[in-house]
């Protein structure tokens, strides 16, 4: 015990312990907080077992702060050592609120590249930050910056005057000051710090690795690991070739040049449009529809993302499961719809009410001939209904003058829609609105889907106004859905279950399909390139694409795979009924009986073999794999466009 003894005068006690022991208890305070609100029942020993990481690295931190101002006493030294014994706490603190609300927000944990990817998109993240995080977490995020600042001189200086303390009797009371006891905390810090790490690595099993590190020093050791071996960085000129690189189409004896008119409905989940849900009268119009259409009755994303569901849709390929590479020339493998219908003499087209910058890129990609976005169209009188845009109908008179213009030859047409984004901001427009949930956020964003409804009433008239409606081809597709924390996340990018997952697929062509067909079978985004050439009349030569016309059956053994957008988050695959999840160790494994439990909410993990999960787990990893060698694996050190 003579190795840790320390030479400090009751001042320097008071300034240290007065932010150390207020510093120990938040951090605790916020893990424990963090394990109570996890899903299922968690027992003492769990809980502490979870903690160990934290109790060392906070006892390390301590040790070594004591250490620090008992080896350096004076000069500009100390001053040093005091200014980054703030500055360090301050940081530690940030991290650890930042943590916290993470989890509490997405139900993961917070990564080194969390933090390095709202580092280069802040523009983009710190209006959603500033209005979902609530008052009162930053309220309390500014105190404890505050007082990690400026509490301890406080406190001391309080408890100075009230012990009647003099600096100088304080100082000529101390002992000659000895290297042998800062040497020794010195050396049990580093004994925690280590002990801190091996426990959140090794101690608490290795579905909750990331869960039991403490915060900071997860986000430390996420920097430093880097990415993993099945997400090792490459140049995108290594991709692999895909199947359909060379495809191009042919004409058949069934060859009939119908138009094509894709529809992407904005963030619009299938469980909240009517055809799907029976008991929700947001899509009216869209019901009615359905009864003479194909309807995909389990229709998927393959990542929930506006960029990626439209590469899937408009090239049939399964997109990259990193930001980037679609808006980048030639940054899809494969050639797309627009591209080959245009060497079959098809005129084609991209309309887009959503403002969001770079999606001219990905329209050149896709092989569209013509593009307009808001910035050509008038905006007047139309209402801004989300964060990238205004209400649909502004496309109409735009569209009605180039089909006025192209409507001797055949053409194919896409509307990109973007009411139904985040904001939902369709309450008190000219349509008025309904009361649809008692959730006022919700509520809003079902308004928005009625919006998109009506919209698709008015761009329906107008082509039967033009007399194009009987020759043409109409696919209405979500690109993905929306999380109202259901498993406790907003939004789309990382909801990994089924309302981010599940979207409306519906096929109108006037006569064809006029009973209402249904395919029951697993579908995908991918489906619709296969399904829309074949009710062309083409064939597909030099190359074939992944998915399959929805015209026939699906295979019933067929397994779809998933992935949230943000790396290193969730894969997801479905076979049959049942969905397996893996959060890569930022929360434990999840197993679904989507027959039974259509809206997961009960765990099978635990009754299924540790073999199954092993496999699924590693086909999920190699499929990931295999996806982005199509494209060239993700640049880690990179900056690149993440899309919508």
């Amino acid at each position: 015990m003579g190795l840790l003894r320390v030479c400090l005068s009751p001042r320097e006690w008071v300034y240290l312990l007065s932010l150390l022991i207020p510093f120990v208890v938040y951090n605790l305070v916020l893990k424990a907080l963090d394990i109570a609100s996890l899903p299922g029942d968690h027992r003492l020993a769990q809980t502490l077992n979870l903690m160990q990481s934290d109790i060392c690295f906070n006892l390390g931190y301590v040790l070594l702060w004591i250490g620090l101002f008992a080896m350096v006493r004076k000069g500009a030294v100390r001053w040093g050592v005091v200014l980054f014994f703030h500055a360090t706490t301050v940081l530690v603190v940030m991290v650890s609120m930042c943590a916290y609300q993470y989890l509490k927000e997405t139900g993961t944990t917070l990564d080194y590249e969390n933090i390095a990817e709202w580092i280069l998109k802040f523009d983009g993240v710190a209006p959603i930050l500033f209005q979902e995080i609530p008052l009162s977490i930053w309220l309390l995020l500014v105190a404890a910056l505050l007082y990690a600042t400026l509490g301890p001189l406080i406190v001391t200086n309080v408890v100075e005057r009230w012990r009647e303390w003099s600096r100088g009797s304080s100082s000529s009371e101390m002992v000659e000051p000895s290297l042998l006891g800062p040497i020794g905390l010195f050396l049990w810090a580093l004994v925690f710090g280590l002990l801190s790490v091996v426990a959140g690595s090794s101690l608490a099993g290795a579905e909750d690795t990331s869960l039991a590190r403490d915060p900071f020093i997860n986000v430390a050791l996420t920097g430093f690991e880097g990415p993993t071996t099945e997400e090792s960085t490459s140049d995108p000129s290594t991709a692999t070739k895909h199947p359909p690189a060379d495809a191009s189409l042919v004409q058949t004896s069934q060859t009939k040049k119908r138009n094509v008119v894709l529809i992407h409905l904005e963030s619009t989940r299938a469980r909240s449009v009517t055809p799907y849900n029976e008991d929700l009268k947001t899509t009216p119009f869209l019901e009615e529809l359905a009864k003479s259409s194909l309807l995909a009755e389990r229709a998927y994303v393959v990542l929930p993302r506006s960029s990626k569901g439209s590469v899937a849709v408009n090239c049939g390929i399964e997109p990259p499961l990193y930001p980037g590479p679609e808006f980048e020339p030639g940054g899809i493998p494969a050639p797309c719809l627009a591209g080959l219908l245009k060497e079959q003499g098809y005129n084609t087209v991209f309309f887009q009410s959503a403002t969001s910058s770079g999606f001219g890129d990905l329209v050149d990609n896709f092989g569209y001939e013509e593009f307009y976005p808001p910035s050509t169209m008038d905006t007047e009188g139309f209402a801004v209904t989300n964060t990238f845009g205004y209400e649909e109908d502004m496309m109409l008179k735009p569209s009605e003058q180039w089909l006025k213009n192209h409507k001797d030859a055949p053409f194919m047409a896409e509307y990109f829609t973007g009411t139904g984004h985040y904001g939902y901001e369709c309450l008190g427009t000219r349509y008025g609105d309904k009361g649809f949930a008692e959730d006022d956020q919700l509520n809003r964003y079902l308004n928005c889907l009625r919006l998109l409804d009506i919209f698709l009433k008015n761009l329906f008239d107008q082509y039967k106004e033009l007399g194009l409606y009987e020759n043409t081809i109409f696919v209405l597709f979500g690109d993905h859905g929306e999380g109202f924390k259901e498993h406790g996340r907003d939004m789309h990018g990382d909801t990994i279950w089924e309302e981010g997952l599940q979207i409306p697929l519906i096929i109108h062509a006037p006569g064809w399909l006029e009973s209402g067909e249904r395919v029951e079978g697993l579908s995908s985004q991918i489906d619709i390139l296969p399904t829309v050439v074949e009710m062309l009349g083409y064939e597909v030569k030099n190359g074939k694409y992944p998915g399959y016309s929805l015209l026939h059956e699906v295979p019933e053994d067929r397994m779809l795979r998933f992935s949230c957008i943000t790396n290193r988050t969730c894969l997801a695959s479905i076979q049959g009924s049942e969905k397996y999840i893996y959060h890569y160790g930022k929360q434990p494994e999840e197993f679904f009986d989507l027959s039974k439990d259509p809206f997961e909410k009960q765990n099978l993990i635990s009754e299924r073999s540790k073999e199954e999960i092993d496999e699924r787990r590693e086909d999920l990893i190699a499929w990931s794999t295999g996806v982005n060698a199509e494209y060239g694996d993700i640049l880690m050190s990179g900056s690149v466009y993440s899309g919508e």
